[in-house]
């Protein structure tokens, strides 16, 4: 463990030994109503709050005119908390500006992709290279760090809020190009790697190059994916640059900025090493009707999953959920009883050490006005709301045990940021990539089957786990080859599926057939073509082999039929239509100590079962087909203890191996090292 890991870990380790429960507080818009802050005081004690973040947008209340600053109403609101039992978290408030800055320096405002400047509004309208900005940040933070960076009361900076969007000002161009400078070294390498003699884009200098836009080029998928991966470098760098301003005056306490679930606007495995603490907001739709209330826990136990998987060595913060609506849905359907406990009790099942909600009280005005809180516009503690979530904050403080216990899971699911943007950019196959759903289909399965799974990137950590899925890895990382044959290799098994290795990490098809950099030797096998089926249509799955059951049952194929020819691997499975089949649609290769597994079609969940219960099996591990709608977690302490949470996310009793579980019920098992 490199030096600046183990201090990031030493600061995370500072938290409470508590779970955290609590959310998002905005006094300052209640500084002329000192009748409600002080009945705020009261209902938090009531509902077990034990911490809130402050400051997220209050910048033009610290500073409501350039140079004159207000803290002194942030200096009360933090001595009352700290004397109350409750801890801050808090934010730089670097997300939305006061209009007076805007007005005197222009050149903060973001410029669209069209080059039009955006107007003072909404938040996260600032450019990311602006100078007059990032010193406005700087100053601001450093006051921030100096006056509370030893408040008894901070536990945690929380670094803007949200994090996203794109500038395509001059400066932003300017700063693109250089990092392409840094990435290819002259232009000729750039031309090649972008393959830029197709229609004759060849670029004699980086001068030359623009962000891609509407109204310039967008058909060179190495500029597409270079301009993403600038964007994510550029607003890390501008959130280091917040982080480097706290640290100067307050060193020891830890960072986290809040994720938006799969934004697809930023890489957040390229922006979590900066950070101490991985924390994200969760706002699912819950009771919608398109979905069972299952399918919604598990899609959400996947997105958990992903924010776990960033620092599987310490637990994550769920920053942000709603304790009732929220105001943005197709329809804001309120959470139904038991629901509130079971999805709160979900994220601490999956790695969690806070419940924190947006907001504690709902504002009067303005867009969030509606949003949900735990103190409505009636203002009093005994709405249905509040006593949910004072019921919630009993439970949290019984289960302070658990604090700091993680997640040790033996299976992982490669699920890359830049391979999701070259698969979405790629000019091929179908409309119906469908990339996020396939990843999740197998991290359903697994769960289905009482095995949770890590999400990690494709150049991420292989080797503490016994299975990896590799589902459409179509863009090759450097080295990404290497570690998927030594894991093999070492005894590891290996799942990849269609689409696999069919470009390197500028979108350049590797040669000599796919999948390519040399995994045609791990797999056996390469691949000549694919077809894409329109979605009225299908085609079948037939295992053979060890896999073949006496019913001779065919699975479904939709999406995708990769035709495929063996070099050595073993026929698990056939196509059964078509020109193509009897064909391999599925195959098993020996290497070294391990497998690597290859499914060629996209094939139905049924199906997916089957395959992962095999692997899984020959990997030693637990499967077993858990009742509908039982969900299990498990987390783990230094000293070995387990504790496994048995969640029903049904509406009706389940039953699971002398277990009773009532509706919505979850029941936490611990169990002690032998």
């Amino acid at each position: 463990m490199g030096d600046e890991t183990q201090k990031s870990r030493e600061r995370s380790r500072r938290l409470p030994k508590k779970l955290l429960h609590g959310g998002d507080y905005n006094p300052d818009q209640w500084l002329d109503r000192p009748d409600i802050l002080e009945k705020d005081l009261a209902y938090m004690k009531e509902a077990k709050v034990n911490v809130v973040t402050l400051g997220v947008f209050s910048w033009s209340v610290y500073e409501p005119e350039e140079g004159t600053y207000n803290f002194q109403w942030l200096d009360d609101i933090m001595d009352r908390l700290y004397d109350n039992g409750i801890y801050v978290i808090l934010a730089t408030p670097s997300g939305a500006r006061p209009a007076w800055m805007d007005e005197k320096y222009p050149e903060i405002l973001r410029v669209n992709e069209y080059g039009v400047p955006n107007t003072h509004g909404v938040r996260h309208n600032h450019c990311m290279s602006s100078p007059a900005y990032r010193e406005k940040v700087r100053v601001m933070d450093e006051m921030l760090a100096q006056r509370y960076g030893k408040h008894p009361a901070l536990i945690l900076w929380h670094i803007s809020n949200e994090l996203g969007g794109q500038c395509f000002c001059p400066l932003c161009a300017a700063r693109f190009r250089e990092f392409l400078k840094k990435r290819y070294g002259t232009i000729d390498q750039l031309n090649h790697q972008w393959w830029t003699t197709f229609w004759s884009h060849r670029f004699n200098s980086f001068d030359q190059i623009d962000p891609p836009s509407k109204r310039g080029e967008t058909s060179i998928h190495g500029l597409n994916l270079d301009w993403k991966r600038f964007t994510t470098w550029n607003m890390t760098d501008f959130m280091t640059w917040e982080i480097q301003a706290l640290r100067k005056w307050a060193p020891d306490i830890p960072v986290t900025t809040n994720f938006m679930r799969l934004y697809k606007g930023l890489d957040y495995h390229a922006m979590a090493p900066e950070l101490d603490i991985i924390s994200w907001d969760s706002y699912p739709a819950w009771g919608n009707p398109k979905e069972t209330l299952t399918d919604t826990c598990f899609r959400t136990a996947f997105e958990h999953g992903v924010m776990r998987s960033m620092k599987p060595d310490r637990p994550f913060l769920l920053m942000e959920s709603v304790p009732s609506i929220v105001n943005w849905h197709e329809a804001n359907r309120l959470k139904r009883p038991g629901v509130h406990e079971l999805t709160s009790l979900q994220a601490v099942a999956c790695g969690s050490d806070s419940v924190l909600y947006f907001q504690w009280r709902k504002g009067r005005g303005s867009y969030e006005q509606y949003h949900g809180a735990v103190i409505d516009h009636l203002g009093t503690n005994t709405t249905r709301v509040f006593k949910d979530v004072a019921h919630l904050g009993q439970t949290l403080e019984e289960l302070s045990y658990i604090q700091g216990s993680i997640g040790k899971n033996p299976a992982a699911i490669i699920f890359d940021w830049e391979n999701r943007w070259a698969i979405e950019d790629m000019a091929g196959l179908s409309n119906r990539k469908n990339y996020d759903e396939t990843i999740q289909s197998f991290h359903k399965v697994l769960l289905e089957h009482g095995i949770d799974g890590d999400m990690i990137p494709g150049d991420g950590d292989f080797e503490n786990y016994k299975v990896l899925i590799a589902p459409m890895l179509y863009l090759l990382k450097p080295n990404t080859a290497k570690k998927l044959k030594a894991f093999v290799k070492n005894g590891g098994i290996l799942l990849a599926t269609y689409l696999t290795g069919y470009v390197n990490e500028n979108t350049l098809c590797w040669l000599g057939g796919f999948p390519g950099d040399g995994l045609r030797e791990l797999f056996g096998l390469y691949s000549e073509e694919i077809d894409s089926l329109y979605p009225e249509e299908s085609n079948g799955l037939e295992f053979c082999g060890p896999l073949k059951g006496d019913e001779n049952k065919t699975y479904e194929i939709r999406d995708f039929c990769e035709l495929i020819h063996v070099e050595g691997a073993c026929v698990m499975g056939k196509y059964t239509r078509d020109f193509y089949q009897n064909m391999p649609a599925l195959t098993k290769n020996t290497y070294g100590k391990g497998q690597a597994w290859y499914l060629a079609a996209r094939a139905d969940e049924p199906a997916m079962a089957v395959i992962l219960g095999k692997i899984s099996q020959e990997a030693g591990l637990l499967w077993e087909t858990l009742p509908k709608g039982l969900e299990i977690h498990r987390r783990y302490t230094e000293d070995g203890r387990c504790f496994t949470f048995n969640m029903n996310t049904t509406n009706a009793p389940l039953h699971y191996r002398g277990l009773s579980l009532d509706p919505l019920e979850t029941k936490i098992i611990e169990s002690k090292p032998e």
